[in-house]
């Protein structure tokens, strides 16, 4: 038997499969989240967000290169799609080499019934990860992680290589390349890192004879190489550099760039001449181990990009890493912060002070020409705590989420949480929630795509089986009695625990039969799972789920599902008078219970092949816009698709996009300063020395002698007070911290009347409306965001208006808005700021709001483009859902001014057009329709109202049911907060609808009902 042949061709053919599964699954343009990051970044060879993806970045490059800019991203997408692909190629390869060590001893004859349990093994688990929820969403999208896991899958795969190859001459080859891998890596995400220590055990068992005592010692100098790795190679490199660039350029006068490509040269010689030392000295091992190094660092040099693309001052340039400096402070994350670890704080500890912060250095060229590094200021610093304020493994220690951990945890408010509470908090919300759950989901089974508000409410975003009494068992209560949206959910998978049962009897399999390669793999599981939980420490209630975090935890246990079949065989030889033939029963039964399974329930929400939602809401944003605009914006979903849209496509590049989350750094406020593609530079009152750094990161509200608390003060004005170093206009805190003042909350901003009408920022049939804009700040404390936000607008308004400034219709609202949501003119789905108030009116509130009909009418009607919300068969998850919401929320408070404006028709028109284009299937019919229901009972369409309002009513009363159900009275408790609520309020809103509107008969019905639901969740009406 040829079993390297017939291995290959398995081997490619599998790989055909999984390609082909991605390829026709794959989203065609732009996705969510970091997507349009990453596409605009690899196409325009521009730099994103730190810690960076440079090799990504240049692969993405490549296969953009040829593609027309309509076409670029699906070309990148395939990208994903490939590495996906070959992920599974060498998941194969890898499953077929520990199930042949199982099945042959040395120098045993391979049997054609073995060859065939091999190769079954093989497939059933390559099958099984391909279909897997996490590892299929990454592989169909342009983000980082499906050519991480492919550098994860080829450096264990090389190890294996090393090992069946480690007494031949040259085997050592297989480490240079592993390195030489892992540095590439690094480039594109570290969670390739966490391979070292099982990689590590795979040498130690190969070269040594085992013992424990052998076993602890590789195991700690795998975990000290992957140390070396994160902190010496990737920080350490650039760290020195630092140092020597710091010394020639500030203290020998050399120009820029002297000290770090000294440091280049002279490394370049001690690796030399190491190299040379040890070929002369016979010291083989310092040979290979320099040679190791040195291929990891020319992986690594493809940082080098980033630093040439960030001087060519590109339009994306997150951080502006431009010289080695600044490269060290994107490499380490700086303007993300960090997480305690293994020593830290609980939430309610008392704060005593500040670390010593380090300082910020910036080009500066002085009078006579000369350019050095001067110190600008610091960076963020962390806080310090009395010793006894400080534990071993802190778990809850995220001041901002005080009241999640109480409710939680139990824990009265006042009360000192215990090293209890910690450890009760890491294994039953981050190792249950944010991970067990994660991967049940791929192997057990997933409840739907809610990710609901984390207090694990038995309704939202579980794992399930599908096997009824064991979900009733865990709390899931009676899954068909849910809403039709939830029980048809795309995302509700049921696996009926297969694929974890199949896995676990291939652990037994591996584990009884060879221990060294069963703990091989149980570090890999460990160190890609439960080590990545503890370090990043998650704080609750994230943005979005994070199992794409753990993706290297799914496919080593996707090792094990495929040495499960040979335990199946086993089992079956005992029951089939031909064993030959259990092998094939076994691969077939399997292959059947297992990854078709999989591909059948999966399919459907991760069918990304028609959805264009993430391009049509950047194209519709923008396509509300008026010329030369300025946007306000608020993170990823807000932002990353308009940055595609203007990057690759070349669409609306005269807007100027400002992201709200970024805005409170000194880099990215240079950068406003600067014209982008067809857009200007924005005009602020500030200067550079004002926000660099952390200067007026925050500013504190304090009443001032001299300025009346109740008389209005020009923007201007407070704005130079605040960017004032007289000490005078300071406040000091206990902590040392010393913090400019905002010495009024009545601001207004001078408006000139016929500025405005020149720049057509009114109409001239408003133009009686024209005012100052009057407001008040509804905080204490501005961060530099706000203040980001109040210099622009000021400046705006000194320069007459030239530019129009909206507000997405994504702001979360309230404070956001600085107190200017009185002056908001919804156009479409942005708000533009106009010097006409509407009294009492918010874009975040439910109240009447000034409109632009026309131009909005029209926009809905004949300009958006909706993304295939009208379609029946694309699935649309959680996340997209939150995008529609500014669909239905501006477009009902469009239609309530159409109808103020006596055009109950139009309004009638508006509304059928977001109903027949945002389809219940695409997204339920929750609080957003409350709006759309009440319009049109306003608009006198009266059937149409009753019809969705019945449905709602519907849908909660089916809420109602469920969570009555649930035995478990917290996970009932939880449930009725979250949902259950919401499910009252909706019917108590449609009653409410139908009496104002005379629909007598409806309302009693309906008041009945919430009469009655109430009883059933035993919460009082008010």
């Amino acid at each position: 038997m040829n079993f390297k042949k017939i291995n290959n061709l398995c081997g490619w053919a599998v790989f055909a499969i999984a390609y082909l599964v991605y390829l026709l699954t794959m989203e065609r343009t732009v996705s969510f989240w970091d997507c349009g990051e990453f596409l605009s970044t690899a196409y325009g060879l521009e730099v994103g967000h730190s810690p960076g993806a440079p090799l990504f970045m240049l692969l993405g490059r490549l296969f953009g290169l040829f593609a027309s800019p309509l076409h670029v991203a699906m070309a990148i997408n395939s990208l994903s799609a490939l590495t996906s692909g070959l992920t599974i190629l060498f998941l194969f390869w890898t499953i077929t080499h520990f199930a042949k060590k199982l099945l042959l001893k040395d120098g045993e004859e391979l049997t054609q019934s073995k060859l065939i349990a091999i190769m079954g093994a093989g497939i059933v688990g390559a099958l099984a990860y391909t279909f897997s929820d996490t590892f299929w969403f990454s592989a169909v999208e342009a983000e980082v992680y499906a050519t991480s896991s492919f550098f994860t899958a080829i450096v264990f795969w090389a190890i294996l290589k090393w090992e069946h190859s480690a007494d031949e001459p040259h085997s050592d080859r297989w480490l240079v390349l592993i390195s030489y891998l892992m540095g590439l890596s690094i480039g594109v995400h570290l969670l390739n890192l966490l391979t070292i220590p099982a990689l590590a055990m795979v040498y130690y068992f190969r070269k040594k004879k085992p013992t424990l005592k052998g076993s602890v010692i590789a195991f700690i100098i795998g975990c000290v190489l992957l140390g070396a790795f994160q902190v010496g190679l990737i920080q350490g490199i650039p760290i020195l550099a630092s140092k020597f660039e710091l010394l020639f350029v500030n203290s020998f006068g050399l120009p820029l760039d002297s000290g770090a490509l000294f440091f280049i040269a002279l490394l370049i010689a001690i690796i030399v001449g190491l190299l040379i030392w040890a070929k002369k000295n016979g010291k083989y091992h310092l040979h290979i181990g320099v040679l190791c190094f040195v291929f990891a660092l020319v992986g690594y040099s493809s940082y080098v990009s980033i630093i040439i693309r960030s001087r060519a001052d590109v339009g994306i340039d997150m951080t502006n890493p431009d010289d080695v400096l600044s490269l060290l402070s994107y490499l380490q994350r700086e303007q993300y912060g960090s997480q305690p670890i293994v020593f830290g704080p609980d939430y309610n500890s008392e704060i005593t002070g500040r670390t010593e912060a380090k300082p910020v250095y910036s080009e500066r060229t002085d009078k006579d020409g000369k350019t050095t590094y001067k110190v600008i200021g610091t960076h963020s610093s962390d806080y310090t705590y009395n010793s006894s304020d400080e534990r071993f493994f802190p778990r809850i220690y995220d001041q901002g989420h005080a009241g999640f951990y109480q409710k939680y945890l139990e824990i009265p408010e006042g009360d000192k949480p215990t090293a209890s509470d910690n450890y009760k908090f890491f294994f039953k919300y981050q190792m249950n929630w944010m991970w067990w759950r994660y991967f049940m989901w791929n192997y057990a089974g997933r409840q739907n795509d809610f990710a609901g508000s984390s207090y694990e409410e038995p309704e939202n975003g579980n794992w399930i089986s599908g096997i009824k009494p064991v979900d009733k068992f865990m709390g899931r209560g009676d899954l068909d009695a849910m809403p039709d949206y939830m029980k048809n959910n795309h995302a509700r998978n049921q696996l009926y625990f297969l694929p974890l049962i199949l896995g676990i009897m291939g652990l037994v399999y591996q584990f009884k039969r060879n221990k060294r390669d069963g703990t091989v793999i149980g570090l890999l599981f460990f160190f890609t799972g439960i080590a990545i939980v503890i370090y990043l420490n998650n704080t609750p209630q994230q943005p979005r789920e994070r199992d794409y975090a753990y993706a290297g935890a799914t496919y080593a246990f996707a090792v094990w599902i495929g040495l499960g079949v040979l335990m199946v065989t086993d089992l079956l030889r005992k029951y089939l008078k031909q064993g030959s033939i259990a092998p094939v029963a076994a691969t077939l039964l399997t292959l059947l219970a297992v990854p078709t399974l999989m591909a059948c329930e999966n399919w459907d929400d991760h069918d990304r092949s028609q959805k264009t939602l993430a391009r049509s809401t950047a194209y519709d944003v923008l396509t509300s816009l008026d010329k030369n605009a300025i946007l306000f914006t608020v993170g990823d979903n807000d932002t990353y698709p308009l940055w595609y849209m203007q990057e690759v496509e070349g669409y609306r590049t005269d807007v100027r996009i400002i992201n709200l989350s970024l805005l409170g750094i000194d880099w990215y406020i240079d950068q406003l300063r600067y014209k982008i593609n067809d857009a200007d530079a924005v005009p602020m009152i500030w200067k550079p020395e004002n926000y660099e750094a952390e200067n007026r990161n925050v500013v504190i509200y304090k009443p001032f002698p001299g300025i009346p608390a109740d008389k209005s003060v020009n923007l201007e004005e407070v704005l130079d007070f605040i960017n004032s170093d007289d000490q005078r206009f300071k406040v000091s805190t206990q902590s040392g911290d010393s913090y400019s003042v905002l010495p009024t909350q009545n601001l207004f901003v001078k408006v000139d009347k016929n500025a405005v009408l020149k720049n057509g920022l009114v109409n001239i049939a408003d133009s009686a409306k024209i005012a100052d804009i009057n407001f008040i700040l509804k905080k204490d404390q501005l961060y530099k965001p706000d203040l980001g936000i109040l210099n622009i607008i000021a400046a705006v308004a000194k320069e007459g208006w030239k530019r129009p400034v909206y507000f997405s219709a994504g702001f979360p609202g309230g404070s956001d808005f600085q107190g200017l949501e009185e002056y908001m003119q919804m156009e479409g789905l942005a708000n533009k700021l106009v010097p006409i108030r509407t009294v009492g009116s918010s874009p975040a509130e439910a109240t009447p709001q000034r409109v632009n009909n026309d131009k909005s009418f029209d926009l809905y009607m004949n300009k958006f483009i909706w993304g295939g919300t009208d379609k029946k068969n694309i699935y649309f998850d959680e996340k997209n859902k939150a995008m529609l919401m500014s669909y239905r929320y501006s477009g009902a408070k469009v239609a309530e001014s159409l109808i103020r404006e006596g055009r109950k028709e139009d309004a009638i028109k508006l509304l059928d057009k977001i109903t027949t284009n945002i389809t219940y299937e695409s997204y339920q019919y929750d609080q957003t329709m409350w709006p759309v229901v009440s319009a049109y009972y306003s608009a006198g369409a009266k059937d149409k109202a009753t019809k969705f309002a019945g449905i709602i009513v519907r849908d909660s009363e089916k809420m109602i049911n469920y969570l009555s159900g649930i035995t478990d009275e917290k996970q009932r408790q939880w449930g009725i907060d979250v949902d259950g609520r919401e499910a009252l309020g909706s019917i108590q809103y449609m009653a409410q609808f139908a009496q104002q509107n005379g629909d007598t008969a409806h309302a009693e019905e309906w008041m009945k009902m919430l009469m009655s639901g109430a009883q059933k969740l035993g919460i009082p009406l008010h």
